[in-house]
């Protein structure tokens, strides 16, 4: 690939770029080939050609024609591609630059647009204000456009400009190089005044005095092109003292005096445009200023008040004292006795003629001495140790401001300065009943004036609280059972409460200015075992938060002579259980071997002599060897009855002959019966189990009975 005139080359040369083929064939017709030209890999002209050299002409070459190109033929489905050719154009054309107008008065605005019509954005311009009388740049504007190959600026007139061109540059970035044009300079701009510079007209002319009525006026010239008169302004130092809106002229009228010398500045604003000029007014004093003089600033109240008006060389003129806008006297001098009410600012005046001239300010201070301070609190409601209280002090009378100190145990707690009547409120916590006393002063010459003692009595509300038993834990049941309730600290009355545990109302309730209550039982028994508490508060304590002591275990023992007594009583109890069975054993054992022949059932009944029938309960003599074992005979006929269908043996009759005694008759005096009884044989465990007969001891047995029987 070839580039004609070169690679690089002038901005609007023409420019022709080459692709050289070389195809060898054995045909002797050229086959048709296609070459596609290539810049920065963007594909911008193919042809399809049997010539070895394709041409591509850029006419004048601009710097957006820079880039890498390249070629690439195709034939036969076969490819080729040159190597990337960098193509350079160097130079921007100048710039055109065309004016909205060439003619602008002060304040106007020119817009300038330059443009580069043969080149594609983007495009950097700038773009100068330049004056042609000086030579000098006074304004430059730079801006980019990027889409477009021209910008448009305005640039304000000012009133330093007369005569002006406008210069403009235009750059391009080319790769990594930016290619800049020549300066372009537009047309002649010619700049015209809306109106002149002011000046000032002063009178009267010459010497001015004091007296005099003064004149400072400010005029200005307006041209036809200017569309509404500018602002006028006239200034003394930096107070504007005069001013116009619609007119060519402002005017300051007064009468002239010492205030009125200086700098007067005459300011005429229209748009941007400003323009000032200035003048110095000198006036010759009439007389010096009065001074006003006093034999004292501060004062008590009593003393001799004394003010003097006076003037350096005493020239004749009309005096006035003034306090506060208020007239004192019409005289040079003025003297009285003081009151609070003479307090304030005071001022005199002097006259001659027209010029009043006025004295400096003397602030004069009279002092009323300050009445004894009163110093109180909110004594409605208790106060508690620990707990802010408010001390206020006060003095009714007295001139302000006043400094207040509370003196607390004679050391001062602390200090505040009152500008009014209220009363000065100190905080404090007393933890203890506390002496206040307080200190009041002022400008006064008598000094410091103290209150009378305040007396703060501090209740301490109870925060501790202790339960204690007397000697021991353990009593001893029937002696006496005393509970302590204590607290560290609290002011009475208090009021102490006894509880016993999972018990909500107490069983013991006191009041008492002591630190200490206590609860006496005169006997203790075991109803008294269990868990004590108490609680104590006074009118200081929340009824919420009553303070709580601790838990107290106590335990009631027996005493030890009612320990022996009951072991006693259980020994003797055994002893007795003993012995009586032991006696109903051996009178079993004695029964059963005195016990006689057991008949089943009588045959008949039972006959005395008389053939009467014997009664079946005994004499109490007969019977009083069987009181225990009732049951046992009982038990023993009904186990023969029960049995009594289980015998299967013969009947066998036996006749016993009894001689009994009469109960009722003395001993010797005998009785014989006879008495048949059954009696069958029957098993070793029937006859094991059957009920026996009782027999009598041989001392009680009859002498005369006999027995016999016939088996």
């Amino acid at each position: 690939m070839e580039s004609l005139p070169g690679w690089t080359v002038r901005n609007g040369q023409n420019l022709t770029l080459q692709c050289i083929v070389d195809i060898s064939t054995t045909s002797h017709v050229k086959p048709h080939h296609l070459v596609l030209f290539y810049k920065d890999d963007v594909m911008f002209y193919n042809v399809s050609s049997r010539e070895n050299t394709e041409s591509y002409f850029i006419p004048q070459a601009r710097v957006y024609d820079s880039g890498k190109y390249k070629c690439t033929v195709i034939l036969n489905n076969k490819e080729k591609t040159t190597p990337e050719y960098q193509v350079s154009v160097r130079g921007v054309p100048n710039p055109r630059v065309v004016l909205d107008k060439k003619e602008v008065i002060e304040g106007g605005v020119v817009t300038v647009n330059c443009s580069v019509e043969e080149e594609k954005a983007p495009i950097y311009f700038k773009i100068e204000k330049v004056s042609l009388e000086s030579k000098t740049i006074k304004q430059s504007r730079e801006k980019t456009s990027q889409n477009q190959n021209f910008v448009m600026v305005e640039f304000p007139i000012e009133e330093q400009d007369h005569i002006l061109i406008f210069r403009c540059q235009a750059m391009i970035l080319s790769g990594l190089q930016m290619e800049t044009s020549d300066l372009t300079r537009s047309d002649l701009v010619t700049v015209r005044s809306s109106f002149s510079i002011p000046k000032f007209h002063v009178s009267p002319t010459g010497m001015i005095t004091e007296g005099d009525q003064l004149h400072v006026k400010c005029t200005i010239q307006v041209t036809h092109l200017a569309q509404a008169f500018p602002e006028i302004i006239i200034q003394k130092d930096k107070a504007i003292v005069a001013h116009s809106r619609h007119g060519n002229e402002a005017v300051y009228s007064v009468m002239a005096a010492e205030e009125h010398n200086g700098n007067y500045t005459c300011k005429v604003e229209a748009s941007r445009i400003s323009k000032v000029s200035s003048i110095v007014v000198n006036i010759t004093e009439l007389f010096s200023k009065p001074k006003l003089e006093s034999s004292i600033t501060r004062l008590d109240e009593g003393e001799s008040l004394s003010l003097q008006c006076t003037i350096p060389g005493a020239p004749p003129a009309n005096f006035t004292i003034w306090k506060e806008n208020m007239t004192v006297t019409q005289t040079q001098n003025f003297t009285k006795v003081a009151s609070e009410w003479d307090s304030g600012t005071y001022m005199c005046t002097a006259a001659i003629g027209n010029v009043v001239k006025r004295s400096n300010k003397v602030q004069i201070t009279v002092c009323e001495m300050l009445s004894e301070p009163w110093i109180f609190h909110d004594s409605r409601s208790e106060v508690v140790k620990g707990r802010t209280i408010a001390i206020s002090c006060q003095s009714i009378n007295g001139s302000l401001p006043i400094s207040y100190h509370l003196l607390k145990a004679n050391k001062t707690l602390e200090s505040f300065q009152k500008s009014s009547s209220d009363p000065a409120v100190f905080k404090d916590k007393p933890t203890k009943d506390t002496e206040y006393q307080c200190i009041a002063e002022n400008c006064h010459s008598h000094g410091k004036i103290i209150s009378k003692v305040l007396r703060v009595k501090v209740i301490a509300p109870v925060e501790e609280v202790k339960l204690t038993i007397m000697l021991s834990e353990e009593v001893e049941s029937g002696k006496a059972f005393v509970l302590q309730c204590c607290v560290n600290e609290g002011s009475g009355p208090i009021t102490y409460r006894f509880y016993r545990e999972n018990e909500n109302k107490p069983f013991h309730e006191t009041t008492t200015n002591d630190t200490q209550a206590i609860w006496h039982k005169a006997e203790a028994s075991k109803e008294q075992e269990g868990q004590y508490y108490c609680t104590a508060s006074n009118r200081a304590n929340f009824a919420r938060s009553l303070p709580q002591s601790n838990k107290l275990t106590v335990k009631v023992f027996l005493a030890p002579w009612k320990k022996g007594l009951i072991a006693v009583v259980v020994i003797g109890v055994i002893i007795v259980t003993l012995l009586l069975g032991a006696r109903c054993y051996f009178l079993k054992k004695a029964k059963a071997k005195q016990m006689p022949v057991e008949m089943s059932r009588p045959a008949a009944p039972l006959l005395n002599s008389n053939n009467e029938k014997i009664s079946s309960d005994p004499s109490p003599e007969a019977n009083s060897h069987y009181g225990c074992n009732e049951d046992v005979g009982n038990h023993a006929v009904k186990s023969l009855d029960e049995n009594k269908e289980d015998l299967n043996l013969d009947v066998e009759y036996t006749e016993v002959e009894v001689s009994l005694p009469d109960p009722h008759r003395a001993p010797e005096i005998k009785g014989t019966e006879t008495v048949y009884s059954e009696i069958r044989k029957a098993d070793r465990d029937f006859m094991e189990n059957r009920c026996s007969i009782c027999a009598m001891s041989s001392s009680e047995r009859p002498r005369a009975s006999r027995t016999s029987a016939v088996f």
